[in-house]
């Protein structure tokens, strides 16, 4: 006797029943997928941090070879870019995130992250141009 043999006296047809195997499939891979992503975001809770702390150095080291990296200055254009492209974005709390010193002043980058009181974000890249930094993008 079949499966569908034995659920046919239920009133459950063959095709009810493909139905019920592969909904059953999909919630068991939704829950799989659920647990996979709070097993990674637990692993990786520090990551963000680390990266703070790895841009704050590389910051110390840019700053020693050029003097061009304030962080104050470039903090206040950071700011400034966000209230001019997002006014409407208030955020809790500014970080840098990134320096890219490459030789050359034109060349260098600094990316700001701006959390916003709903865990939002707001990303700012700072480039040089003529030597002052400028905001090049706010998403």
């Amino acid at each position: 006797m079949t499966a569908a043999q034995l659920l046919a006296p239920a009133g459950v047809s063959t095709v009810g029943l493909v139905f019920l195997i592969v909904g059953g499939v999909l919630v068991l891979f939704f829950i799989g997928g659920l647990i996979a992503v709070s097993v990674r975001s637990r692993r990786e809770a520090g990551s963000y941090e680390e990266h703070v702390r790895a841009a704050d150095q590389a910051l110390q080291q840019a700053r020693a070879s050029d003097r061009g990296w304030d962080r104050e200055v470039m903090e206040g254009i950071a700011q400034s870019a966000l209230s001019e492209s997002r006014p409407d974005f208030p955020y809790r709390d500014l970080h840098l995130v990134l320096v890219e010193d490459r030789p050359g002043m034109e060349e260098d980058r600094a990316h700001f992250v701006a959390v916003g009181q709903d865990g939002k974000e707001a990303t700012v890249v700072l480039g040089r141009q003529g030597g002052n930094w400028v905001a090049e993008s706010v998403k």
